[in-house]
């Protein structure tokens, strides 16, 4: 034992505080997305821009289902 062992087991705590730093930076680019696309995509989960038109956002809703074709119609007409 020429005591290189216990040298490198000196360092032990560098690899959790590098994982802990890499997990931070990595998280604070996200900026609040779930991590790995793993979020729940349920009905009504969808985004609609704040600058849409009103026939728009009507479609958007019909096309993903939120809306049946008689509601669709029925608003569709001014």
């Amino acid at each position: 034992m020429s005591g290189s062992e216990f040298h490198m087991a000196s360092y032990w705590w560098l690899f959790p505080l590098v994982m802990i730093i890499l997990c931070f930076l990595v998280m604070r680019g996200r900026k609040g997305s779930p991590m790995c696309g793993c979020a729940f995509r349920g009905k009504g989960n969808h985004k609609i821009r704040d600058s849409s038109s009103a026939i728009e956002i009507l479609d958007k809703r019909y096309a993903l289902g939120d809306i049946d074709k008689n509601e669709y119609e029925e608003k569709k007409v001014p």
